[in-house]
């Protein structure tokens, strides 16, 4: 019974407004299909939007693993109001998050005013989005890790050293194996949720047509336009090469927890 109310809930919540997307794409024959996904303006936003998740999970990949590492590992003044701001993206509504960062990175803002004169322009270009989309999947890597890193045993970093090994061997040989699967699930995480945002990046990247406009972007201004055909079109390119990436992740990651089982 609880297979058949899993599989019930799947098929209302997932599957079968999947199924409505791949569906209204068939109406189009394959050359208006093709034109729609491979316009100019339509590719630009491929790139952005890939390239820029790419670059923050890549990112969040790094600090948040170092974040993780000084919220499990040590105690100081403030580590519980830090653990909470880790959060912060998760409560804040995204528009309220993107209004926020395009006045704290535009070029009077607190810390754009400081860029500008370096050449560094933050809001209304890539840079922003790049910016934007690391702000919204940080919790998604510290949060994945944490457990993670409360499993491992200090025993463990312990042996290595009195081995011989230096704080550098004993990360890439202890640490990073043992934590590798959840960095890697973290950072999928973040991917996917950078793939699909939108109201923190609408307000900082400016929206230029072919230079700072966010793929989701384009979909709602096709679907104000009553352009449903190319909106469903690039959703489905959207959501096929989204699920690939995925998937390639997840089958890293089941490969690596195989050869680490083998290997003990």
């Amino acid at each position: 019974m609880t297979l058949g109310y899993t599989l019930l809930y799947l098929t209302l919540i997932v599957l079968i407004p999947l199924s409505g997307l791949f569906i209204q794409t068939m109406n189009l024959s394959f050359a208006e299909f093709w034109n729609h996904v491979t316009s100019p303006r339509v590719v630009a936003s491929y790139r952005l939007t890939f390239g820029a998740s790419f670059i923050g999970a890549a990112i969040n990949a790094v600090f948040g693993f170092l974040i993780a590492w000084c919220l499990v590992r040590y105690r100081f003044p403030g580590r519980r109001l830090m653990d909470a701001l880790v959060d912060l993206p998760f409560a804040l509504p995204t528009a309220v998050s993107g209004i926020a960062l395009t006045t704290i990175f535009s070029k009077h803002g607190w810390i754009g005013q400081y860029l500008e004169p370096l050449g560094i322009k933050a809001a209304y270009s890539p840079i922003g989005v790049v910016i934007a989309l690391t702000f919204i999947g940080l919790p998604f890597v510290v949060r994945t890790l944490q457990p993670a890193i409360e499993e491992l045993e200090k025993e463990a970093e312990e042996a290595a050293a009195s081995l011989g090994a230096n704080r550098l061997q004993t990360f890439l040989r202890v640490i990073l194996p043992t934590v590798f699967p959840a960095l890697l699930t973290g950072f999928a995480l973040a991917f996917a949720r950078a793939l699909g945002e939108y109201g923190s990046v609408v307000f900082i990247s400016g929206n230029m047509p072919g230079r700072t406009e966010i793929t989701s972007l384009l979909i709602i201004t096709k679907l104000e336009q009553y352009d449903f055909a190319g909106a469903t079109a690039i959703a489905v390119v959207m959501l096929v090469v989204s699920f690939a990436i995925l998937l390639s992740i997840n089958l890293l990651q089941w490969w690596f927890s195989v050869g680490r089982r083998r290997v003990a």
